[in-house]
């Protein structure tokens, strides 16, 4: 079954560095090809308006985005 998941952040969660050796950083947007972690994709959603939902094309970050209607 398929589901459409959507994703209102914009930036990556960080985890508790004092839990751990390092920054680590979860992705958010939905876009990392490096999922759980944070690859740096959330950075195309930088010029999205507030209020409109977006469509990546097969949920890349290096595909074209469409505006859709809920």
């Amino acid at each position: 079954m398929a589901r459409e998941v959507t994703h209102e952040e914009r930036e990556p969660t960080a985890i508790d560095p004092d839990d751990h050796d390092g920054d680590i950083y979860v992705c958010q947007c939905g876009l990392s090809d490096d999922k759980p972690f944070c690859d740096g994709a959330h950075t195309v959603t930088a010029d999205e308006e507030d209020g409109v939902v977006y469509k990546y094309e097969d949920d890349d970050s290096d595909q074209p985005r469409q505006p859709v209607d809920e």
